[in-house]
C-alpha cells in the first residue's frame, strides 16, 4: 500500500534527517521510474520546438501557432482523471505502462501526419501522444513519493524530477541542430508567392525533420517500457476502499492548501510552458536571428533549469520547501517585469534567469499541496496533474496578446503566476 501522507516541514528552516532519500532495495525501481521522467522533458521541450517549426511551416500566428500546447496539455486535463481511476484499481506499474504505451503510439503517428502534411493530423498525434504523459505522470508522480519514508517525499520527487530537465536539454539540442536547422529560409511572404508544388515540396522536407526523432523516441520508449514490465516492481496501489468521486472531491475541496496548490499549479505551468514556447519569439523579437538561432537561448534556460534543480534539491536540507518557492517565485517576478519592459538583450537574459528560478517549483508545489491527503493521494495526485492544462490556456493567451500587443506584453501572464506562487510559498501552503 502507497504511503499514506508526505510529511513537510513548514517552519523556517528545515530539519535535517537521517531518513534515505531512496531506500537501497528499491534502487532499481527508482531508477527505471526516473528514467520516465527524463523521457516526459525530452517529449515536452521538443514540442516547445515545434511552435516555432510549425508557425514557419504553414505560415501561421502565434495564436494558431499555440494551438500546439493547447492539444499537448489539454490531453493532461482529459486523462489525468481516468489515469486515476485505472491506478486506483490495479496498480502504479499498470498506469506506467499505458503511459508509455500511448506515448509511444503517439509518437508513431507522427510519420502519417508527415505524409498527409496537415496540421490538425499533427496535433491529433500529439494529443495522443501527451494523454499517455499524462497518464505516465499521474502514475510516477504518487509512485516516486511512495518509495521511502514520507519525511523525505519532497526530496525523492525532487531528485527524480531532477533528470526531467535531462531529457529536456536532448530535447533542446534535437530541436536546435535537427528540426529547426532545417527550416528553409523562405519567409511567410515568399512562401506565399510560391508555385504549390515548390511549396510543399518544402514544408514536406520541413516536416520529415520533425518526423524522424519522434520515431526515434517511440523506439526508446518501447525499450524502457519491456525494462519495467520484466522488472519486479513495488506492488504500491491503494485498495483500502473503493474510489467514491464524489466523496473524495467534496473532502479535497475542504483541503485549503490543496486547492490552492491546483491554483498555483495551473498558473505555474502556464508560466513555464508559456515562457519556453516564446522564448525564440521573443528572442528573435528583440535582437534578431533565424529560429535555429534564437533556439540557443531556449537551450541556456533549459541548462540552467536542470542545473539549479539539484542545487535546489540539495538546499531542501536546509531550507523548507515552501519557503525556498516563495523567494524564486519572487526573484522570477522581479525577472519577468525586465522581460517585459526593456526590448534589449536585458530582457533576454532575465528571460534565460527566469527558468533558474522555476527548477524547483513543479515537483515542490506537488508535494506541498498532496501532503496529508492520505487516501485521496491518488486522486488528489491525478487533481495536480489535470491543473497542467495551465500550460495549454495560458500558453495560448499568451499568443493572442503577443499577436494584438506584441511578445514583451504577453509575459504579464506569467508575472501573474509567479506573484501568487510568492504568496503561495510563503503563506499559503502552511496548515
Amino acid at each position: 500500500m502507497m504511503s499514506e501522507a508526505v510529511t513537510l516541514q513548514t517552519s523556517g528552516v528545515a530539519n535535517e534527517t537521517h531518513a534515505p532519500v531512496v531506500p537501497k532495495a528499491l534502487l532499481i525501481p527508482f531508477v527505471l521510474l526516473t528514467a520516465c521522467f527524463a523521457l516526459w522533458g525530452l517529449a515536452n521541450n521538443m514540442t516547445d520546438v515545434l511552435i516555432a517549426q510549425f508557425r514557419k511551416v504553414f505560415s501561421l500566428t502565434d495564436a494558431q501557432s499555440g494551438l500546439v500546447q493547447m492539444a499537448f496539455y489539454g490531453a493532461y486535463f482529459c486523462l489525468a482523471l481516468p489515469a486515476a481511476i485505472l491506478i486506483k484499481k490495479y496498480s502504479y506499474k499498470s498506469g506506467v505502462l499505458l503511459g508509455l504505451g500511448l506515448f509511444a503510439v503517439g509518437a508513431l503517428l507522427f510519420y502519417p501526419a508527415s505524409q498527409t502534411m496537415e496540421y490538425n493530423h499533427f496535433l491529433a498525434a500529439l494529443f495522443i501522444l501527451a494523454g499517455g504523459l499524462s497518464i505516465l505522470e499521474t502514475s510516477a508522480n504518487p509512485f516516486i513519493l511512495s518509495m521511502g519514508p514520507e519525511e523525505t517525499a519532497t526530496q525523492r520527487l525532487n531528485l527524480a524530477q531532477s533528470f526531467n530537465p535531462v531529457g529536456s536539454i536532448v530535447g533542446v539540442l534535437i530541436g536546435k541542430f535537427y528540426i529547426l536547422a532545417q527550416l528553409h529560409p523562405a519567409s511567410d511572404t515568399e512562401r506565399s508567392t510560391m508555385a504549390v508544388a515548390e511549396l510543399q515540396a518544402i514544408q514536406s522536407q520541413e516536416l520529415m525533420a520533425a518526423m524522424g526523432p519522434y520515431i526515434a523516441v517511440a523506439i526508446i520508449i518501447l525499450g524502457v517500457w519491456l525494462s519495467i514490465a520484466l522488472n519486479k516492481m513495488p506492488a504500491l496501489s491503494d485498495k483500502s476502499e473503493a474510489l467514491n468521486l464524489k466523496n473524495s472531491f467534496a473532502r479535497l475541496a475542504r483541503k485549503k492548501i490543496f486547492v490552492c496548490g491546483v491554483l498555483g499549479q495551473f498558473l505555474y505551468m502556464g508560466a513555464q510552458i508559456g515562457c519556453w514556447s516564446w522564448t525564440i519569439r521573443y528572442v528573435m523579437t528583440h535582437i534578431g536571428g533565424t529560429e535555429a538561432e534564437a533556439s540557443t537561448y531556449y537551450l541556456y534556460s533549459i541548462l540552467l533549469f536542470s542545473g539549479a534543480r539539484f542545487v535546489c534539491t540539495s538546499l531542501m536540507r536546509y531550507v523548507t520547501p515552501n519557503r525556498l518557492l516563495g523567494i524564486l517565485s519572487f526573484v522570477a517576478a522581479m525577472l519577468t517585469l525586465v522581460v517585459i519592459y526593456s526590448e534589449s538583450m536585458l530582457g533576454v537574459y532575465a528571460l534565460i534567469g527566469i527558468s533558474g528560478c522555476m527548477s524547483l517549483m513543479f515537483p515542490t508545489i506537488y508535494g506541498l499541496s498532496v501532503a496529508g491527503l492520505g487516501k485521496d493521494t491518488q486522486l488528489g495526485g491525478s487533481c495536480m496533474i489535470m491543473a497542467i492544462l495551465g500550460g495549454a490556456v495560458l500558453t495560448t493567451v499568451m499568443g493572442s496578446i503577443s499577436d494584438a500587443a506584441g511578445i514583451g506584453l504577453a509575459f504579464i501572464v506569467p508575472l501573474i503566476g509567479f506573484i501568487y506562487l510568492t504568496w503561495f510559498g510563503m503563506r499559503g501552503s502552511k496548515a
